[in-house]
């Protein structure tokens, strides 16, 4: 079993090369800053874990996961997610602070633990802030949704994830009702003074900058009869 500094360095840099939208591998010294560690800490990882075929290393031209590399990154966001949510859903957790705590727990429980807590959740697709959950066997799919600051004006919306989950920013989002399951209709929109307004249903109309909004992922939601 790979050790807790392993795995976290596996998820980190899965997440960061996602959230690069690029094929290209990843820049040591940007790993680096997401792991809160020197370049050089970063490097000596990132050769020993290249030796044991979890990542394919160049000084210069970066990392990437190998094929092995990414099946583990992704069996510990499994991992991470569901504890995220069992801590939510059973434990009553604000979701603001799961994170954290998910960071450490994720670490602890066995894979016979982890199916239990499935089992327990109904299977779930996604986590509490909406990011999805892979499957067993690695599975792994991005859906297809658009931010609320690039989405249709005056369309029913359901918010679907969070992309940017620091504490402050979760307890915002919960103060303007946007959590993931909400009902919300962007009214405008401008960019030349960088705000939206949105209407959350049952709410009154609350004010976002597009910052904010991009960091809102939604899909078109079902019609109220539905």
């Amino acid at each position: 079993m790979a050790s807790s500094t392993v795995e976290d360095y596996l998820k980190t840099l899965y997440a960061v090369h996602q959230s690069s939208g690029e094929a290209t591998n990843v820049p040591i010294g940007r790993l680096a800053s997401a792991m809160g560690v020197v370049p050089g800490t970063a490097t000596s990882m990132m050769k020993a874990l290249a030796d044991a075929g979890l990542v394919e290393y160049a000084s210069r031209a970066g990392v990437r996961l190998s094929p092995r590399g990414e099946q583990l990154a992704l069996h510990v966001l499994r991992r991470h997610r569901i504890v995220e949510l069992f801590l939510v859903e059973v434990l009553g957790l604000d979701w603001s602070v799961v994170h954290e705590e998910a960071d450490l727990l994720e670490h602890a429980i066995s894979d016979r633990v982890l199916e239990k807590l499935d089992l327990l959740l109904g299977s779930p697709r996604f986590d509490p802030h909406g990011d999805p959950i892979p499957t067993p066997d690695g599975t792994f799919e991005e859906p297809e949704w658009v931010s609320l600051a690039t989405c249709p004006t005056g369309v029913r919306q359901q918010v679907m994830r969070i992309l940017n989950q620091q504490i402050d920013f979760l307890q915002f989002v919960e103060r303007q009702g946007l959590r993931p399951g909400a009902i919300v209709k962007v009214r405008s929109r401008d960019a030349d003074a960088d705000t939206s307004t949105i209407l959350v249903h049952g709410r009154k109309a609350a004010s976002l900058s597009l910052a904010v909004a991009s960091q809102i992922l939604v899909a078109a939601a079902p019609s109220p009869s539905a």
